[in-house]
């Protein structure tokens, strides 16, 4: 076409329209695109031959609010007299928030409404069918369509995203409040076209940003339809957090008979806060009562709590077994933010309970196999540009064994870093001896009650707590002697306040020792000195040949001296001496033996203590392509042996002589081990005595403990990050891998062996030995196996032994959790839906320990 041509064939369009705004009465119809072909007397026809502009807008101000702005790679064909517009390859309408993509597109001005579909391909199968989106709802259909004006519509065949789950449709219809009324629709939470299983329903409504609602519904699975019917279905669909029932678990226990499990209500209150309240009722009488929530503040804390009370009946009431026992346990951790305040914080890790409690109640294998709750809340602030920093903690320690209990509250610590008073602001010259000296002082406020669990909170009990305060001030320095040798003398005084201390004195009359509890201050003081002298010593030893290049030999020998006055001499007035019997013996004891910190000890004391460290290491060579170089590899990190004598002591002044040694052996194996060793004989009463066992046997030494520990681990794993849950939760997930599921690590095995032996004289020698073993293996991407087991060597038997199966599902998941023997035999087999909003679509079979 000549330009001439082109530009007549312009002008002749230019004419159509103004003709149709006129002649016809439609609305202003600009079509701007490449080339202009006449196809006919009312049809417009235009290609790629010509650019003019990118996209076409349809302007409609009499009628619609807003442009309609469209485009099409193929074509777009206008017909003028029916107002229509039809776009085709690759087409997009936008208008407003809307926008719609397909490989057809009809605008039709006049009904004010667009079509869209997919168009066949060469073997009959639609592509490039309509995907549509109007804010954040997006939908992909067969066909759909829309009025600009009404802003109602018709889709065929949707499938559309709502939440976490995806609804099909076989015909939806919208209103304008972008709510859909679907019929022989499907909701599920699988993402394939096809899916796995869904919830059918001849009629569901989608209200927007809030719920869908189902008539009449059944399961299918794998489009096979289940006698699994519900009379309706409601599925919250709104973004957020919101509140709403958590529908039980249900099953059958031998033990404590029907049951419902993890019944509650979740009140989602707002983005830094939520609550869970659930319950486990068993038609025998037992219950349980949860409380838990999670909370958060940006760049302030985070933390979480759960309180638990459990009412545990074994057996019946009629046999002589009954027994019905009540249990709570309390857990909470709490941390700040750094960056919320860096000179100050506030932390908090709980658990406590009752000494039963994880005994009692379903629990994992760690916590059932743990015998000691502890519990830490610390508050510390440190002043800047200043030596000093405050800490104020409430602390508690319980033995679920011996049912023994410590709480602390509070313990203050208050201490001033090391200074060196003497130093000179401006030093010129070299530095002076005396400079080196610095000193620092702690103080330590304790109270403190520590009793039986089940005691705790009685009223006697209560009047137990101990109390008092401790001051330590360090003096100390050191410096070179003899070139190579370091020495550091130290002095430490300390000093006890108490409030209330113990006194004895022998009744006369009752023939017996009262007890005298005096409420008055009380000071103790004492000190100590002491100094250290240490070197090093460096061997080395060269090979030209092989491929070991190097050995090297690092001797680290240390000596001390130690001494401290006898502070029982009656010139301190610390302690007592009191008679003790009727015959006249006397009992000399401490005024402070039952206070917190204690008291100056008594006797004189001073010993030299003498230690020997050793560090073994060699070089190998290795060839890369940059040559020949050098690998440094541990041969023993740690090889120690201690001893002491004692200056004082009138006989058996040598300590047993203690070794402990460590090393890793390819970076994998980690081998830790010890002994003692007694240098003196023992009598018929296998007691020590002042007479070396050379004199008696002809041996140095003879063992009386020995420990040994081997540890192996193979894994790939590493942090995560993610943004679905809180670091503080990601780093509870890293430290207990044994209760989650992570598919991404193709294996991950550890192997740990433990070995301790004991004898004291001729004694029969007490040996430990056990073995551990734990791991998982993804067979496949969605196979994945675990187990852990613990095995007593001396007894033949496994303590505990568990067996754990994984299968990824796609949008389900299948779980089997089996302890064939041991205390806590059971298993648990489950297989669920992985999205959270059908959590309680699933089937559960088990077996609890307290069944056995």
């Amino acid at each position: 076409m000549s330009q001439v041509s082109k530009i007549s064939a312009l002008l002749f369009v230019v004419f159509l329209l103004v003709f149709q705004q006129f002649a016809v009465g439609s609305k202003p119809l600009a079509i701007v695109q490449d080339s202009v072909v006449i196809a006919s007397a009312d049809t417009i026809l235009l290609n790629d031959s010509l650019t003019i502009s990118a996209d076409t807008l349809i302007s409609s101000d009499n009628t619609l609010k807003s442009k309609i702005k469209y485009h099409a790679k193929d074509s777009i064909v206008a017909d003028l007299a029916n107002e229509t517009v039809h776009l085709y390859g690759q087409a997009t309408v936008d208008y407003e928030d809307l926008h719609l993509e397909a490989n057809y597109i009809k605008i039709n001005m006049s009904a004010k409404e667009l079509f869209a579909e997919g168009t066949p391909d060469s073997l009959g199968k639609l592509s490039g069918t309509p995907k549509y989106s109007q804010g954040a709802q997006e939908f992909r259909s067969n066909a759909i369509r829309y009025n600009f004006e009404t802003k109602k519509g018709r889709i065929s065949y949707v499938i559309t995203q709502e939440g976490d789950g995806y609804i099909h449709g076989e015909v939806v219809k919208k209103d304008p409040s972008n709510n859909f009324f679907i019929k022989h629709g499907q909701y599920t939470t699988c993402n394939l076209d096809t899916p796995h299983y869904s919830i059918s329903s001849n009629k569901l409504k989608v209200i927007s940003n809030n719920k869908i609602v189902t008539g009449p519904a059944y399961l299918t699975i794998e489009q096979v339809p289940t006698p699994l019917v519900i009379p309706f279905g409601f599925f919250p669909n709104k973004k957020g957090r919101a509140s709403g029932l958590i529908f039980p678990a249900f099953g059958e226990s031998a033990e404590r008979g029907f049951y419902f499990q993890h019944l509650g209500y979740y009140f989602g209150f707002n983005d830094h806060f939520n609550l869970a309240l659930t319950t486990d009722l068993y038609t025998k009488g037992s219950y349980t009562i949860d409380a838990s929530s999670i909370y958060k503040k940006r760049y302030r804390y985070s933390g979480n709590v759960r309180l638990s009370y459990a009412y545990s009946i074994n057996s019946e009431r009629e046999l002589p077994d009954y027994n019905a026992q009540k249990d709570f346990h309390l857990y909470w951790t709490h941390s700040q933010d750094p960056k919320a305040n860096p000179y100050r914080s506030f932390n908090a890790n709980i658990s406590a309970g009752s000494s039963k409690y994880y005994q009692n109640t379903i629990s994992s294998v760690n916590n059932f196999l743990s015998n000691t709750f502890q519990s830490s809340v610390a508050y510390a602030k440190s002043f800047p540009d200043k030596p000093i920093n405050l800490g104020i903690s409430v602390n508690h320690t319980q033995n679920t064994i011996t049912k023994d209990i410590r709480i602390t509250a509070p313990d203050v610590s208050f201490n001033v870093s090391r200074i060196s008073p003497f130093k000179r602001k401006q030093a010129i010259g070299a530095q002076k001896w005396y400079e080196k000296i610095g000193t620092s002082y702690s103080l330590r406020a304790t109270n403190y009650i520590q009793t039986k669990d089940t005691l705790l909170f009685r009223e006697e009990s209560l009047k137990e707590f101990k109390n008092g305060i401790q001051h330590n001030i360090p003096l100390s320095t050191s410096f070179k002697v003899l070139k190579f040798f370091t020495l550091s003398p130290s002095a430490t005084y300390s000093e006890r306040w108490y409030f209330k201390t113990t006194q004895y004195e022998w009744n006369s009359e009752n023939r017996k020792i009262d007890t005298i509890v005096e409420n008055k201050f009380k000071a103790a003081r004492d000190y100590q000195l002491s100094a250290g002298l240490s070197t090093r010593v460096y061997g080395m030893y060269l090979m030209k040949k092989g491929p070991v290049s190097a050995l090297r030999h690092v001797l680290t020998p240390t000596a001390s001296f130690n001494y401290r006055p006898d502070f029982s001499q009656s010139k301190f007035g610390y302690y007592k001496t009191i008679q003790a019997d009727t015959t006249g013996r006397t009992l000399t004891y401490s005024l402070f033996q039952n206070s917190v910190y204690g008291g100056p000890s008594g006797g004189k004391f001073g010993s030299l203590s003498f230690g020997l460290d050793n560090n073994l290491e060699m070089k190998v060579r290795t060839r890369s392509d940059t040559g020949a170089t050098e690998k440094k590899i541990k041969l023993l990190e740690s090889f120690r042996l201690s001893t002491n004598y004692n200056l004082i002591a009138d006989s058996m002044k040598w300590s047993p002589l203690s070794i402990s040694g460590r090393t890793t052996l390819f970076n994998r194996i980690g081998i830790n081990f010890g002994g003692t060793f007694n240098p003196y004989a023992f009598d018929e009463n296998n007691i020590d005595y002042d007479r070396y066992l050379y004199d008696e046997t002809g041996k140095l030494f003879r063992m009386t403990n020995a420990n040994l520990s081997m540890s192996f681990s193979l894994a790939k794993q590493k942090k995560k990050t993610s943004t679905k849950y809180s670091r503080q939760e990601l780093d509870y997930i890293y430290n207990h891998p044994e209760e989650y599921v992570d598919f991404d690590i193709p294996y991950n095995l550890s192997v740990s062996y433990t070995y301790s032996f004991s004898r004291q004289g001729n004694l029969s020698s007490q040996t430990n030995q056990s073995a551990s073993i734990n791991g998982d293996l993804s067979l496949t991407p969605q196979w994945k196996v675990g187990f852990n087991s613990w095995y007593d060597l001396v007894e033949g038997r496994f303590t505990n032994f568990g067996v754990n199966i994984f299968r990824d599902l796609h949008c389900w998941e299948m779980r089997l959790n089996w302890i064939p023997f041991g205390f806590q035999e059971s298993y648990n087999f489950q297989i669920n839906v992985k999205s959270p909003i059908l959590q309680d679509l699933k089937l559960i079979k088990r077996k609890d320990f307290y069944d056995n």
